[in-house]
């Protein structure tokens, strides 16, 4: 039996514990051994979930050992995940019983496929990809590694979100556009053009934006 160790205490962490305990795998390929978190003092608020059992950075990984990373930031992400995967660890996909995923779809390895979300046929989903509840993908649709879907978001047939980008809650993306890399969408923004490298958009119609 596998023991999951979710990278990340947050409250991410906390959704994608309960997450794993509603996989069809859960008691039969894996339990949940517990968090990854640098701040040792993340849980003390909240009860019946197993303790934070170190940092990513300390971690010494054991042969049943296996990872998820909950971490919404895409960037922190691939540094923690990088982390374990240098150490030698193993990271598997969690993939909600509610989600509903069409045939020819490719979701890659660590992914996180919350409840509700609704992933159209030939679709290609990277690795370590992040897809929250009542997310919506048209067919067609290609999000590449580390990208982070938040809740509600809509991706239009033949979309392209590239890797390491954030689109946040609500947010529509119009069929046969691109959201290049390391972009980011503003929550309840409607994309109608494609999305540079790098920059953050918002708005109806979603427009650049600088902080």
């Amino acid at each position: 039996m596998k023991e999951l160790v979710i990278i990340g205490a947050g409250g991410f962490g906390r959704e994608v514990y309960n997450l794993a305990l509603e996989t069809n795998d859960y008691g039969s390929k894996f339990i949940i051994k517990g968090f990854l978190d640098d701040n040792k003092n993340a849980l003390d608020s909240f009860e019946n979930y197993k303790p934070i059992i170190g940092s990513v950075n300390d971690y010494g990984i054991e042969s049943n050992d296996v990872f998820v990373c909950a971490m919404g930031n895409v960037v922190q992400k691939e540094k923690c995940v990088t982390m374990i995967k240098k150490k030698g660890g193993e990271f598997i996909s969690l993939i909600h019983p509610t989600a509903h995923i069409g045939i020819n779809t490719e979701i890659g390895v660590g992914s996180i496929v919350c409840f509700n979300a609704c992933i159209s046929c030939d679709v290609t989903i990277g690795n370590f990809v992040s897809i929250q509840p009542f997310a919506a993908l048209g067919h067609d649709v290609k999000v590449g590694d580390w990208c982070h879907l938040n809740a509600y978001a809509f991706l239009g047939g033949r979309v392209e979100v590239l890797e390491r980008a954030t689109i946040h809650t609500g947010a529509i993306v119009v069929p046969q556009k691109k959201v290049a890399e390391e972009s980011i969408v503003g929550a309840n923004s409607v994309v109608i053009r494609n999305v540079k490298k790098g920059k953050t958009v918002f708005g109806i119609p979603a427009d650049y934006i600088e902080f």
